[in-house]
């Protein structure tokens, strides 16, 4: 993986279960071959303001996101 790449990644839920979920890869760190990680999420209820960044159509950089504004 390299910074950049949308993964898949076993992730735990709420619940507690554990189910594969598409993560952002934003850094990788050698040394140790770990990977600072963000989750990716079209659950818009659950976003937090001022934390969560939402990427909409409107955006300059949507195209190129490789978000397809599906719901």
């Amino acid at each position: 993986m390299r910074e950049g790449d949308v993964a898949l990644a076993v992730l735990p839920q709420l619940d507690g279960e554990k189910k594969n979920r598409p993560i952002l890869v934003l850094r990788e760190f050698p040394r140790h071959r770990d990977f600072l990680v963000c989750g990716i999420s079209s659950r818009l209820q659950r976003r937090i303001p001022g934390f969560d960044e939402m990427i909409l159509p409107a955006d300059a950089d949507f195209r190129s996101s490789g978000a397809t504004g599906g719901s």
